[in-house]
């Protein structure tokens, strides 16, 4: 294997960190925490919450140390901090620092439920769901960023440092830090889309937001199109001087690079666990519970969120079944998911479609002892998960506008076999890398129940080189080299001052 091909590896990434952060303590800034303790019967137990952050970050956080500040939301936390508010995590072999903060339930309810996700979220994905822009989410959005920063000003300290933030609920946090601490490096990955300039400007705070995040170094995103929106929302609505060249920002005496930088997934570790034995007995278990013998299985794993298209997904497989009715009784759709942020009048709409949709393709198609669609709106553990994606010949990601969609590599990663077909959404980063998957606008149902078919009836040596080649992509594109990209960029500027302009060299050999 050449270098350029070399694969990275956790080893690889924390060699890199070593050499490039020197004294820099390494600080990593997220609403959501890695590790949640419950306080269930008098026991404390921990899990790992669902979504692509967590799953990404937390690998590169054991490979590099330091310290993850975020707020604590579990009903356990407050049992296993120590001085500082910290707990050394994972609890099963601790590596890192996690240092929480706590809020209280009139600041959750404006700066999570309200700005974040009835302003911010519905803005930044074009899922005709309408922004709700109130002054008291936007005070309590501003007063939470500003408790964050005093953490990580108290974390931090005297000491020289890299402080890097995870997407859209800190949008004020970098611009706070740099005011009182010019020489922190910041760094801000936006794990959402960012929407074009036309969108954006409907919101009342817009300028305060784009300042706040051209307190970067570096800036983030998924895809190239999100990192140019951002850019030209910039160069249209403040006084900053832009090179769309070099896609750098001018503004106030700071520079911020503006870069894509493609998220993945830890491909060996995903692998191995998909071959564990733990696994394959899941599946016999999934079989024998679900009634799967001999049937071709789908499947869906989402948050259940507006913007992932379930209603879309729904209709279509009712549409396959209507079109293609020799395959009842053959082929049936697991869909897997928990609902979230349920306090939201738009998402207690969506549960209520989902049931709605459900109710009506399965009594419309069911036979005795067969239905199309089996629904699991449960937190399933990873093993469950996993023993899905082994089960599923086909899966389905039908986003209606996404940052990545980290559920598409994921299955990708678990088939070690080299089988299975993916149905994947042009409206998800994704799908600019998995150019092998079936790409169907989940918008056009008959022709998204057309790739149904074609999932279904796709021959094994057809599905196993689409597989191959994605596989291959995921293999070489994981989360360290992804982390490895980002953080490079932030960390050099330790050694050579702030941007000067010049690429940084970047090898998984080193």
């Amino acid at each position: 294997m050449t270098t350029a091909r070399a694969v990275w590896t956790s080893q690889g990434l924390q060699q890199l960190v070593k050499r490039e952060l020197g004294d820099c303590h390494l600080v990593v800034v997220s609403n959501r925490q890695p590790y949640i303790y419950k306080l269930l019967d008098g026991q404390v137990s921990y899990e790992m919450p669902a979504g692509g952050l967590t799953n990404a970050i937390d690998p590169l956080m054991q490979s590099c140390g330091g310290t993850w500040i975020a707020h604590g939301g579990g009903t356990g936390d407050r049992l296993v901090v120590e001085s500082g508010n910290k707990v050394m995590v994972p609890p099963h072999d601790p590596s890192y620092t996690l240092r929480l903060l706590w809020l209280t339930e009139e600041e959750e309810q404006g700066y999570y439920y309200g700005f974040s996700n009835n302003a911010l979220w519905p803005l930044c994905h074009n899922a005709y769901t309408e922004p709700q822009f109130r002054s008291r989410d936007w005070q309590a959005y501003r007063r939470v960023n500003e408790l964050f920063a005093q953490q990580v000003l108290d974390e931090v300290g005297n000491r020289p440092a890299v402080v890097f933030t995870q997407d859209y609920h800190l949008a004020l946090l970098s611009n706070l830090l740099k005011d009182s601490n010019p020489d922190i490096i910041t760094g801000q990955f936006w794990h959402i889309p960012w929407p074009n300039p036309d969108i954006f400007r409907i919101c009342p705070w817009q300028d305060e937001i784009l300042e706040g995040v051209l307190g970067n170094d570096v800036l983030g995103f998924h895809i190239g199109e999100h990192s140019n929106n951002f850019v030209e929302t910039v160069a249209r609505s403040l006084d900053a001087r832009v090179d769309r060249d070099y896609s750098l920002v001018n503004f106030r005496g700071g520079t911020t690079l503006v870069r894509p930088f493609p998220i993945s997934v830890d491909f060996d570790e995903i692998e191995r666990e998909s071959r564990s034995a733990a696994v394959t007995r899941e599946m016999d278990a999934l079989t024998e519970e679900l009634g799967l013998e001999g049937l071709i299985v789908g499947l869906g794993i989402d948050r259940i969120d507006y913007t992932k298209g379930i209603p879309h997904r729904f209709r279509a497989i009712g549409r396959f079944f209507q079109k293609y009715p020799q395959y009842r009784e053959k082929v049936v759709f697991v869909q897997a998911g928990v609902m979230s942020r349920t306090d939201i009048d738009a998402y207690q709409r969506l549960a209520e479609q989902v049931d709605d949709l459900l109710e009506e393709i399965n009594s419309r198609f069911a036979t005795a002892g067969w239905k199309p669609i089996i629904y699991l709106p449960t937190d399933l553990p990873s093993t469950k998960l996993m023993a899905l994606r082994r089960l599923a010949q086909f899966c389905v990601v039908s986003s209606l506008h996404d940052g990545m969609n980290l559920v598409a590599k994921e299955y990708v990663a678990s088939r070690f076999d080299e089988d299975g077909v993916l149905i994947l959404s042009p409206f998800a980063g994704a799908a600019l890398e998995l150019t092998q998957a079936l790409i169907v606008n989940p918008y056009a149902t008959d022709d998204f129940a057309d790739n149904i078919l074609h999932a279904v009836t796709m021959p094994l040596e057809d599905r196993q080189m689409r597989m191959r080649r994605m596989r291959a992509t995921v293999r070489e594109n994981n989360i360290y080299k992804w982390a490895a990209q980002l953080l490079v960029q932030m960390l050099q500027l330790n050694r050579r001052g702030r941007f000067s302009g010049a690429e940084p060299a970047l090898s998984s050999a080193d």
